[in-house]
């Protein structure tokens, strides 16, 4: 969750959906994710809404978690009777490890009661490595939580550093072996690749110390550098270099030859899993449109084409709901155009590729253009209609985005 909010109109006070949204709840599955934005210290390249123990202040923890109670069952009584029940359920952030693991329960057993949960549905977890020990994956999976995913990024030290990562490059490795023997049923790593400073030994190290651990499922994301951020701040300086694209991009291939051989696919631009059941169902929620409520300080959220954000401070937060009223600090609603656009954006992401009917002409004629140039699968849209990224393609999957929805 950024930590700067989009411009958008008034949020009811109430939170309200217009009267389109709410009479379309239940038409599309329903996922809950659940923002908790503290941080044992703040990562250099990290520009979500985070905060630390010095600036949270006492009581952080418990009051946020009374206020996200207070916002799930405002959630609920705004759903209304026709909402399905949860599909999926994501703790992320910020680092929701640093909630007690009777915390974290006591969330899912609301969000059961007054929301309802689906018997099969997926329930996750982010974790930074050294904010988990055996005895507390234990307690998580006790609670109910099945999936983790462990923020990895890199296996060498010096890269870590200029992430400001606190753990040492093996306890990721450990961390998924821990998690593994609690019970957890998919174990995900997340990696960071073109970090300056990194070579490719580094890089090619960090792969294989990561696929050591089997994990179930990948994330790899290249390093993008955050106006606001501290890193942003060296990089402005010369402290340190910009990422290379060019470097960003064969190490992009890189990774994929090696997860591909470990028994990975990928499914979307920036993930890879073992199969169907260990992809991530909620992700995939939010790149096909499905509905979503965000709980948390500047938590988005997303029901039939309605979006809105949260106040960002957790104070704020607190307070809104402890007067009864909602944390929502704006809201838009989606035109049909925006839906379309967006549709393109994220869809074209997916391995199944995105479907050239919502493509206007213009769009269609670079997507045959693509198609020659090999950025796309010819017999995917001469046979199929369908605009599927090959391994080139992946690499200006942004580029071509915007020419297709032109």
């Amino acid at each position: 969750m950024p930590a700067r909010l989009p411009t958008g109109d008034p949020a009811p006070s109430d939170g309200a959906l217009p009267e389109s949204a709410a009479g379309a709840v239940g038409r599309r599955p329903l996922s809950l994710y659940v923002h908790v934005p503290f941080c044992a210290t703040r990562c250099g390249y990290c520009d979500f809404n985070t905060y630390t123990p010095g600036e949270a202040g006492a009581d952080a923890t418990a009051t946020y978690v009374d206020a996200a109670v207070d916002e799930l069952r405002l959630a609920a009584e705004r759903l209304g009777d026709r909402r399905p029940p949860l599909r999926t359920v994501h703790f992320g952030g910020g680092t929701p490890t640093l909630l007690a693991p009777a915390q974290l329960a006591r969330l899912l057993t609301v969000a059961r009661d007054e929301v309802g949960i689906a018997h099969d549905a997926e329930i996750t977890i982010e974790a930074n490595p050294e904010s988990v020990d055996a005895a507390s994956l234990e307690a998580y999976r006790a609670a109910g939580i099945d999936r983790i995913s462990l923020g990895m990024q890199s296996a060498a030290p010096h890269v870590l550093a200029v992430l400001d990562r606190a753990h040492t490059p093996g306890r990721a490795v450990t961390a998924a072996r821990e998690a593994r023997a609690a019970g957890f049923t998919v174990v995900g790593l997340d990696l960071i690749l073109g970090t300056p400073g990194e070579t490719d030994d580094d890089w090619a190290a960090t792969l294989d110390l990561a696929l050591s651990a089997r994990p179930d499922r990948m994330s790899v994301y290249a390093l993008t550098v955050e106006p606001g951020t501290a890193l942003h701040a060296r990089v402005r300086r010369g402290a340190v270099p910009a990422p290379d694209p060019d470097v960003q991009a064969r190490r992009y291939e890189q990774a994929d030859a090696a997860l591909g051989a470990a028994g990975l696919s990928w499914y979307e631009v920036a993930n890879w899993s073992t199969g169907a059941a260990t992809r991530s169902a909620h992700n995939h929620a939010y790149w096909v449109g499905d509905d979503w409520w965000g709980i948390g300080p500047g938590a988005h959220s997303h029901v039939a084409g309605v979006r809105w954000w949260n106040v960002l401070r957790p104070a704020t937060y607190a307070r809104r709901l402890g007067d009864g009223l909602s944390p929502a600090a704006g809201r838009e609603v989606l035109d049909a155009e925006t839906r379309r656009i967006e549709r393109v954006m994220l869809e074209l992401r997916l391995v199944e590729g995105l479907d050239a009917a919502l493509l206007r002409p213009r769009g269609r004629e670079a997507a045959r253009r693509a198609a020659a140039a090999g950025l796309l699968e010819r017999r995917a849209l001469e046979h199929d209609d369908r605009c599927v990224l090959t391994l080139p393609g992946r690499l200006v999957a942004d580029a071509l985005t915007r020419d297709l929805v032109d």
